[in-house]
């Protein structure tokens, strides 16, 4: 492992400024990098900073399993990883180098990897976080076996810091694949999913698939001989491999399109739908973003009528960034809330005006 990698334990500060708040009932603002501060609400409170709370816990390759502090970058992260032939599979965007762990776990984002490797959720095998009451604690362990009942470690992604103050996260990795192979097939939208159909039947050992400014792009992973084998049958041109990180960091052209950005996450099986904008297809199709002035009713209704929610990614263009939940789901949220942060000082309002 890298011995220049910072470590440094700042918890007792984090502990104690999360019990000064509550003392204070001064809400708090979590940042890190704050290369996601875009998402959701605005939140006024009190900033608290956890990038000075970094490094590797412990890092065992052979173990699959790697411990961070929650101000450590991803950047770092993945370097440390990539050494040892290893890699987080949900591909979490990092947006710049400043993105940490924490905000990596806490936004809950994962990369075009996601439908075939799973979600950060799917990875998370324990944390630490400082709750609502001013306690340090521990949920979940460092083995997938020693997660049990109510997963709270699980709860912390996609929670966007309103649940607790992630301290420390502890996360399975993977093997990188032994072969890689990025084509590019000019398709439009209809054919690219009908191919992609067939090939998710012929259990190709696809990767990533987006489609943009009529072309579909394809990554396939996996052993020599089968990549080879879907790589002749899939046929196309080569696709530089960097094209999956611009897609992860929305870097690449369709995303510099001033109108505001919507994502839409569909069932895997939904067909091609008329959209009021400019479309790129990810996921292979089960997400969707969207360049779009259309009313944000509009295009909630267009995704919940096909099963779906969509979440505007524009500071400012929706007055709810998130979906909105249905009542029953959103008491459950609220009980959720009042058990971890009682005093509610954690992010208040990030998600939903009143949670």
């Amino acid at each position: 492992m890298r011995r220049d990698l910072i470590s440094i334990d700042d918890s007792a500060r984090l502990v104690d400024q999360v019990q000064d708040a509550i003392a204070r009932k001064r809400p708090l603002r979590i940042r890190g990098g704050d290369s996601k501060a875009h998402l959701g609400r605005p939140v006024h409170g009190d900033e608290i900073d956890t990038r000075s709370h970094r490094g590797i816990v412990s890092y065992d390759p052979s173990e699959l399993v790697v411990t961070a502090r929650a101000g450590t970058t991803l950047a770092e992260l993945n370097a440390i990883l990539d050494e040892a032939g290893q890699m987080l599979p949900c591909e979490p965007p990092a947006f710049d180098e400043a993105a940490t762990i924490g905000g990596a776990v806490a936004a809950g984002l994962s990369g075009p990897r996601r439908p075939w490797a799973g979600s950060v959720r799917d990875f998370m095998l324990g944390c630490r976080i400082v709750t609502g009451e001013g306690k340090h604690l521990r949920f979940g362990g460092q083995v997938m076996k020693n997660v049990a009942g109510y997963d709270v470690s699980r709860l912390m992604s996609g929670s966007f810091g309103c649940l607790g103050l992630i301290t420390e996260v502890s996360l399975k990795v993977l093997p990188k694949p032994r072969e890689t192979r990025c084509l590019s097939l000019a398709l439009d939208a209809a054919e690219a999913m009908r191919e992609l159909a067939s090939w998710r039947k012929a259990a190709l050992p696809v990767s990533g698939a987006c489609h943009v400014d009529g072309r579909l792009h394809v990554r396939l992973e996996g052993g020599a001989g089968s990549v080879r084998a879907a790589a002749d049958r899939i046929g196309g041109e080569h696709l530089d491999a960097q094209f999956w990180s611009a897609l992860r960091d929305q870097r690449l052209s369709f995303f510099s399109d001033g109108r505001p950005l919507w994502r839409l996450s569909l069932p895997n099986d939904t067909p091609l739908i008329e959209l009021p904008g400019a479309v790129m297809l990810d996921w292979g199709g089960a997400q969707r973003w969207l360049k779009s002035d259309a009313n944000a009713d509009v295009i909630r209704g267009v995704a919940s009528a096909a099963g779906g929610h969509a979440t505007c990614f524009t500071p400012g263009a929706a007055a709810d960034p998130f979906h909105p939940l249905a009542a029953p789901l959103m008491r459950f949220h609220r009980q959720v809330k009042q058990r971890l942060d009682p005093h509610g000082v954690f992010n208040p309002g990030r998600m939903y005006a009143d949670y």
